[in-house]
């Protein structure tokens, strides 16, 4: 099956290479705004793949993402074919001297593409 990876920043090209060493085909919607976010682009593409990875920097709880999940939720419930995932920082205090194992990394956000293909 296909994937719906969302992103934006520089995640975007940690997801570029992502996809690449995932094997999946992917849809790789990079968000230009957050305010407004482009919904109507996100809601046709998940509706058309029937999964969706969201990757940001921020940590998951009350990250950017929590939000955006229950938006594409809402609008994509009778569509997904798998729970939508996000890989996120961890909900830690960023650590600068550590930066790198924060933030997303490619086989981070790879298992989770794998993770929306298991049945």
């Amino acid at each position: 099956g296909a994937c719906t990876v969302i992103a934006w920043g520089a995640m975007v090209h940690v997801c570029e290479q992502a996809i690449k060493d995932s094997g999946v085909n992917c849809e790789l919607i990079d968000l230009q705004t957050l305010v407004p976010w482009d919904r109507d682009t996100v809601v046709d593409s998940v509706k058309k793949t029937g999964r969706c990875v969201i990757v940001h920097e921020a940590p998951k709880t009350s990250g950017f993402g929590a939000e955006m999940s229950a938006s594409i939720q809402e609008r994509c419930f009778y569509h997904l074919e798998a729970p939508i995932q996000r890989v996120t920082g961890w909900d830690t205090p960023f650590p600068h001297t550590t930066e790198w194992d924060y933030l997303p990394t490619p086989s981070r956000i790879a298992e989770a593409i794998h993770r929306t293909q298991e049945d």
